[in-house]
């Protein structure tokens, strides 16, 4: 196993795009070539594909391979999540797991080459024995680690379009993605197109749009749940003070009282899941004694911005168009929210109360603490852009 070289430098110092590589050349330094397997295998891991081909329905690609000029062997190159280039109209990722990799390597190669030729690279050792120990080391970690915050050092930090890109950091976290990227991928290309057709179903360009169009009017987030909640709201300006929650029932049921029943019974339930969730919010210090949530646009808005990086890693835009549309939905959360704080719990208050909603509040348990967990390193880990990035 050997280092790569590569140039990459701030102020005479080498900084490496996420944690991820960071990790990388510490397990090479350390010259355990178990140690970088280890951490191969909780890594996800690229290969470039034409576009053309990843297009072909029902084909895969075969692995591409290089010539190390170091060492004279061919190589097959992958690069992990921080390293991938910028956006190409016609050149796309595959998401590839050391697991995979194991089963469908090319007999005759004998070195995975990883960030080849950069500063965060490693040669590893593919000969069949070796094969084996990486299919072991991926059914250990169980794939890629999630629930991490990731950021791009090289990518935007501060200023509106790091704004933007924030605040759909829930979801990078959830999957374990890099939160201040508009790039090559979400995930990769395939999957990201998935992912646009369930659940969003978005086929194509024109659907995209529309649909990115009703996420910024805040018209998927639930219209019944946020007329609750905007209930309480306009009778909390009139009093000055927040309404006892008899109050506030009482005039939820006035506001609806012309409404269908179906109309009248989802409200009931989302009056009581808010003031559940609120109670628990409350019980684990993520919201003071006296604090309220009083939209859920957050859900909305957070959303928008992960289907924006969805449709750049699909292809149905461009990164000056998903650049506008982020820098938007930046505008358009600056107005519903006074803080970061206020904003991740209206995004966390949403979820629960939706699972909720779907299957009862025993089955929302998880993604309540979940949700929870992630919004404390959010507004807690003193590397968040929450913690980093002023919120007007």
């Amino acid at each position: 196993m050997t280092t790569g070289s590569g140039a990459g430098t701030a102020g005479g110092t080498v900084v490496a795009p996420t944690g991820i590589e960071r990790a990388l050349s510490a397990a090479v330094a350390g010259g355990s070539a178990d140690a970088v397997v280890e951490l191969l295998a909780r890594t996800r891991l690229y290969v470039l594909v034409a576009r053309l081909h990843a297009d072909i329905p029902g084909w895969t690609a075969p692995l591409p391979a290089i010539r190390d000029e170091a060492s004279g062997r061919t190589c097959v190159p992958v690069l992990t999540q921080g390293m991938l280039p910028p956006w190409h109209p016609e050149w796309v990722f595959r998401e590839v797991s050391l697991g995979e990799l194991a089963r469908i390597w090319p007999y005759d190669v004998r070195r995975l080459a990883v960030n080849h030729g950069t500063p965060y690279a490693a040669m590893v050792d593919a000969r069949p024995k070796r094969l084996k120990a990486w299919s072991r080391a991926d059914e250990r970690s169980g794939g890629a680690e999630r629930g991490v915050l990731l950021t791009d050092d090289g990518g935007p930090l501060h200023g509106p379009l790091a704004h933007g890109l924030a605040l759909g950091a829930h979801l990078a976290v959830t999957n374990g993605l890099i939160w201040n990227r508009l790039g090559a991928a979400y995930e990769d290309y395939a999957t990201d197109r998935a992912r646009l057709r369930s659940p969003w179903g978005i086929p194509h360009r024109a659907e995209y749009r529309d649909r990115l169009a009703s996420l910024m009017k805040n018209q998927l987030v639930g219209r019944v749940q946020e007329a609750v909640l905007r209930t309480r709201h306009t009778l909390a300006h009139r009093l000055g003070r927040t309404p006892t929650h008899e109050e506030w029932s009482d005039a939820v049921d006035r506001a609806f009282a012309a409404r269908d029943a179906e109309d009248r019974a989802v409200a009931d339930r989302a009056l009581r899941h808010i003031t559940l969730y609120e109670e628990k919010f409350r019980a684990d210090g993520a919201i003071a004694p006296e604090g309220r949530v009083d939209t859920l646009a957050a859900f909305d808005l957070g959303r928008a911005v992960n289907v924006v990086r969805l449709a750049l890693g699909a292809r149905y835009g461009e990164p000056q168009e998903a650049e506008q549309d982020v820098l938007r939905l930046g505008e358009l959360a600056r107005a519903a929210y006074s803080s970061w704080a206020d904003f991740s719990l209206g995004y966390l208050m949403a979820r629960v109360v939706h699972r909720a909603e779907d299957d009862g509040p025993e089955a929302a348990e998880p993604t309540y603490r979940q949700s929870l967990a992630e919004h404390r390193v959010l507004v807690q880990d003193p590397t968040s852009p929450y913690r980093n990035i002023a919120w007007s």
